[in-house]
């Protein structure tokens, strides 16, 4: 005897329901549980002694610690600033100029920071830093900048390959009639081309802005004693043990995205809504 649709169109969604529910706690749980012990009393980060502010003002007062956010940050800034200005116009090349020699070499060299690990990419920029230092005197000293050129080159393979999957969904046609109507190349780019592909180069940005600063491995090998980035601090604190202002920070982090992944989200429904609305 067969079962109604129904109860079979129940089960199915039972079952994808918990699954979905099942991943979201194993997703989410440990940021929760981490967020919880920033307000832990005690000094031990696993052992609950109490509900407290009391690291949130440790942190203000951590120097070390603070002075790590603000040279990522300063990094990560940066860092997607010029991966993106490279990265657009690498895009542009693999799109729009197809044909030219070399054009395979070309996308292999800048697709192959995806690949690589971060292992290889750091020893290798070290190696050219130290080269370099000893034929030309520079850089002196590795620190904030060796960091940002490494990041540089490996961000730029992924704004690259974001903006060029935007390129090649580009009506071509609408450029070609400003061209018509007597645009030059270079009006036509930042008048047509930017605002269409503005989305993409904003997540682009983003996502160089991330990478950047998430960083470990390429930043510990390409750096020196006047430069600490934020997860470096971290893994050489938990190297030693935890220390619970850690979780105070990673709190502050993470309410800061949430608000403005929401932010982003209301602006985007707005906008759609708009859009809707004027199409009706």
């Amino acid at each position: 005897m067969t079962q109604p649709a129904e109860n079979k169109t129940w089960r199915k969604g039972g079952f994808a329901n918990t699954v979905l529910w099942g991943g979201l706690v194993f997703l989410y749980a440990p940021m929760v549980i981490l967020m919880l012990y920033s307000f832990n009393a005690s000094k031990l980060v696993t052992v609950w002694g109490g509900f407290s502010f009391k690291w949130y003002g440790e942190l203000l007062h951590n120097d070390s610690l603070l002075d790590a956010i603000w040279t990522s940050l300063q990094i990560a800034f940066f860092t997607a600033s010029a991966a993106v200005l490279l990265g657009t116009m690498a895009a542009l090349i693999m799109t729009r100029f197809g044909g030219f020699k070399g054009r395979t070499l070309f996308t292999g060299m800048i697709t192959a920071p995806l690949v690589m690990p971060d292992v290889i990419i750091g020893l290798s920029l070290l190696l050219l830093f130290v080269q370099m230092a000893s034929s030309f005197g520079w850089p002196a000293d590795r620190g904030m900048v060796t960091i940002w050129i490494a990041h540089t080159t490996f961000c730029s393979a992924y704004v690259t390959v974001v903006v060029a999957s935007r390129l090649r969904e580009l009506d071509q046609s609408i450029e070609e009639a400003a061209l018509d109507l007597g645009a030059t190349p270079l009006r036509a780019f930042f008048l047509i081309t930017v605002p269409i592909i503005l989305p993409a180069l904003a997540s682009a940005w983003l996502l160089a802005f991330t990478l950047s600063l998430d960083d470990l491995v390429i930043a510990s090998f390409v750096t020196g004693p006047n430069a600490t980035t934020l997860p470096m601090k971290v893994f050489s604190s938990a190297r030693l043990g935890v220390s619970p202002d850690v979780n105070a920070l990673a709190t502050v982090i993470i309410l800061t995205v949430s608000l403005v992944v929401l932010l982003a989200w209301y602006i985007s429904r707005r906008a759609e809504r708009k859009r809707l609305r004027v199409d009706i």
